[in-house]
């Protein structure tokens, strides 16, 4: 009766074990299990998806709208203390580049969108164009997991940065690297 017991002990640690491995694996390797189990998401050095959502005007935006311009993609919400945090430093990416071959799409995943978003814009200051993503779809074709989340794609199409977390994006490094996307030539 003590060996079946001790071999019932020994099964279950290892098992145990086993399962504390494969959860500290699976953390530290977060990102490619979610590449793995949505291979949808978008990947850096390839084509952003398209996507087409109403702006805050009503009418709808799509990112291919913006082919031969830089666009960063921010995907945000109102609730969301890093995300605000980020907006000024953003507001000010915008003014730095806007009459350039540059835009900024915010796409907001506020659940009462239209009613949230422009109450925040005008309390911050915020002129730069958000489009309205109360069903979060832009979670499955672009693989966010939280918010803010920044993609920064080419004028080619292609998305060259991704950015989970909130970003200083009027810092000097920022800066060059936007002027320097925008400086490359776009074939015609």
């Amino acid at each position: 009766m003590t060996e079946k017991r001790i071999n019932y002990r020994s099964i279950i640690i290892t098992i145990v074990i086993a399962a504390a491995l494969l959860v500290f694996i699976a953390l530290r390797h977060k990102q490619a299990l979610i590449d793995y189990l949505n291979p949808a998401a978008v990947a850096v050095n390839r084509p952003a998806p398209d996507f087409t959502l109403s702006g805050l005007d009503g009418r709808p935006v799509s990112l291919s709208d913006y082919r031969g311009q830089v666009v960063v993609v921010n995907v945000w919400a109102t609730w969301c203390p890093p995300c605000v945090d980020e907006m000024p430093s953003m507001e000010k990416l915008y003014q730095e580049f806007k009459n350039e071959r540059f835009e900024i799409l915010a796409v907001s995943i506020d659940s009462d969108g239209i009613a949230a978003v422009p109450p925040f814009m005008q309390k911050h200051g915020l002129t730069f164009p958000v489009l309205l993503d109360s069903q979060a779809s832009i979670r499955s074709s672009y693989g966010t997991t939280s918010v803010p989340e920044t993609f920064i794609i080419d004028k080619q199409g292609i998305l060259v940065k991704k950015v989970i977390g909130p970003l200083n994006w009027a810092a000097p490094e920022i800066l060059d690297y936007i002027r320097n996307l925008i400086r490359e030539p776009f074939p015609a």
